[in-house]
């Protein structure tokens, strides 16, 4: 009688060793489905997540995976690789800050030209933000083209930073005699200005360079809370008084190409626009 209940012990045990051992094994190869009664992965979650503590990756059995540093964002390496942490070089943005979005830079060696010798000035001295580009009564003025550039705002708060430079270069009609060009160059913004700063180049008698005067010319200006849409972007200069109807004039180049003193690359006009905006997010 004790045999037979001894032998019907140990049978019980292996039914159970082996159910356990079954249970195990479907465990361990089985696929969990959250919010999904068909998972398609080992761990396949259909809804909203929440993690409470630190997320690891790349860990085994027998060691925890990395946690990655305080900055650091993870970052996909294909189709059966572990992600991995990254670490970025530009900040993230945060709510409530204005950050760069985009940065447009251009270049013209053409310049202008056509404010040259026997080209009378304008005598306009006052500019006011809004006239238009086209109105001649505010002025000639006469466009750099390889200036030009569009693009798109899509946040009504926002900065446009514009940065405008360009070489200036008179000659006066006698090398022994002091002649000077005032002007004024601005940036139109859809075909109605938006910045603008006069300035004057002198030639004082400039023996030494045949009369000639080198200036470099600089405009920056920043523009708040430009509309939503579609920007153009022009930049334009004008003639307002010359000494002499002779003197040579030119803007983002040099006056003649056979002078020694200058080129079209060394007065060449740059233009650089800065587009910050206010950084918000929506939530669900």
């Amino acid at each position: 009688m004790f045999l037979i209940h001894t032998f019907a012990a140990l049978i019980m045990k292996r039914i159970i060793y082996s159910s356990a051992a079954g249970l195990l094994s479907f465990c361990v190869n089985a696929q969990v489905g959250i919010g999904t009664p068909s998972p398609k992965s080992t761990l396949d979650v259909n809804g909203k997540t929440t993690l409470r503590k630190e997320l690891r990756v790349g860990g085994t059995s027998d060691q925890a995976g990395n946690a990655g540093l305080n900055g650091q964002v993870l970052v996909s390496q294909g189709e059966g690789l572990p992600p991995v942490w990254k670490s970025l070089n530009v900040s993230f943005m945060e709510e409530g800050q204005y950050k760069l979005i985009n940065s447009y830079l251009s270049s013209d060696q053409t310049g202008i030209t056509n404010l040259s010798g026997g080209i009378a000035a304008d005598n306009v001295y006052i500019n006011n933000v809004g006239d238009l580009l086209t109105d001649t009564s505010k002025g000639v003025w006469s466009k750099i083209g390889g200036l030009e550039n569009n693009f798109i705002i899509k946040n009504g708060r926002n900065r446009l930073t514009y940065q405008f430079q360009t070489g200036i270069e008179m000659k006066a009609p006698a090398a022994n005699t002091s002649q000077s060009v005032t002007f004024t160059c601005g940036v139109f913004r859809n075909g109605r200005l938006v910045a603008v700063r006069p300035d004057k180049v002198v030639s004082n008698n400039n023996t030494e360079k045949a009369g000639i005067q080198d200036y470099i010319f600089t405009l920056n200006y920043t523009e708040q809370n430009v509309p939503i849409g579609n920007q153009k972007l022009e930049v334009a200069c004008r003639k307002i008084n010359s000494t002499h109807l002779n003197s040579q004039f030119t803007i983002g180049r040099n006056v003649s190409d056979t002078n020694t003193v200058s080129n079209a690359f060394t007065l060449e006009s740059v233009m650089k626009i800065d587009v910050i905006e206010y950084v918000t997010y929506k939530s669900n």
